[in-house]
């Protein structure tokens, strides 16, 4: 990749993760809310409960997803963005532009996926 495709991925994954961050705030202020306007009977209870345990769980995926784009962040100041991490061959471009936190090319994902890292 040259200088000027890191640098638009750079500013895409800090978009990401501004955008992650913000619905990750938006999920835990919807738990806070959950349950809050009353005493409900059971069934809104158990409600409120499966609702708090599906937006915990999203939370969960966001902050993973964090968690790849700083790692993507981190390879590009390290000069190894866009570089499988298994097989040090340069990942599709294209491959970058729909997953630009990728760490695998495609046959190494398959691979980790199937065996394991």
């Amino acid at each position: 990749m040259d200088q000027h495709q890191v640098e638009q991925a750079r500013q895409r994954l800090l978009r990401m993760r501004s955008e992650t961050l913000r619905e990750v705030q938006d999920s835990r202020q919807a738990c806070r809310d959950l349950g809050q306007d009353g005493v409900g009977d059971i069934g809104d209870i158990s409600a409120n409960t499966y609702n708090r345990d599906v937006l915990m769980n999203l939370s969960e995926t966001q902050r993973q997803l964090i968690r790849d784009i700083d790692a993507a962040l981190e390879r590009i100041t390290q000069g190894e963005y866009g570089e499988c991490l298994r097989c040090g061959e340069e990942i599709a471009p294209r491959r970058m532009e729909v997953r630009p936190f990728s760490r695998y090319c495609v046959e190494c994902k398959a691979e980790v996926e199937k065996f394991g890292e």
